[in-house]
């Protein structure tokens, strides 16, 4: 006896069809269709925007930016995943956002008050930065991750945010910065090495078969 044929399409299939139904509306001016776009992918978009960003309410202007460059450039849009032409609008955003920050002017190193006069121990020279006391005191490994994806360069930062954050394959992040793929693969490479090296300063943070890597790591070293 013969196993009954299955009828139907997969549910990725159906989700693909009924996504690329969305896309075609939302070309065609409908903006409830627009609003199910963003709405399936925002939180994606800002987790990465906040990864690369480093700071929440930058993050949410980039993926506000990321959202109205979307609709405006949605007739472009020429097939493949939607995510990944959409997570380059972001990372492009998040670009443009990090250069409108470097030009913001700067704080005079001796400032002066109203009448002139500069200013003596003025506040702020004081860092107001987290210190190790309050991030070890923290019980979260997700600010330990974000401090030291801080400390990256951008260059190092979008390709692990993008690889090992929002789970993009190499030849999709390499469109999406426009480099080719032994790049992407480098700077992954390198960001891994940097990420784990700040990470050992956290050990009672991480899981334990973390630390304990980390620890064989430091003994062969040593």
């Amino acid at each position: 006896m013969k196993a009954p044929r299955l009828s139907g399409v997969s549910l990725a299939t159906k989700a693909s069809m009924e996504e690329t139904k969305l896309i075609e509306l939302a070309v065609d001016g409908d903006l409830d269709a627009f609003n199910q776009l963003v709405f399936q992918y925002q939180e994606v978009a800002f987790n990465v925007a906040y990864r690369i960003m480093a700071d929440e309410n930058a993050a949410a202007d980039a993926t506000q930016e990321a959202v109205i460059s979307m609709y405006r450039k949605l007739d472009t849009y020429r097939g493949g995943s939607f995510k990944s032409w959409f997570l380059r609008i972001v990372t492009n955003a998040c670009y443009d956002e990090l250069r409108r920050q470097r030009r913001k002017p700067t704080i005079p190193i001796e400032p002066e008050t109203d009448e002139g006069e500069l200013i003596e121990s003025p506040e702020w020279l004081e860092d107001k930065s987290a210190g190790p006391e309050e991030i070890f005191g923290s019980s979260e490994i997700e600010k330990a991750i974000q401090h030291c994806l801080s400390g990256l360069e951008n260059k190092f930062r979008v390709v692990i945010t993008l690889v090992d954050v929002s789970g993009e394959d190499y030849e999709t992040v390499a469109r999406i910065i426009g480099t080719p793929i032994g790049t992407v693969k480098s700077r992954l490479a390198r960001a891994r090495l940097k990420m784990q090296q700040c990470l050992r300063g956290f050990g009672e943070l991480l899981p334990d078969y973390l630390r304990h890597s980390s620890e064989e790591k430091d003994e062969k070293a040593s």
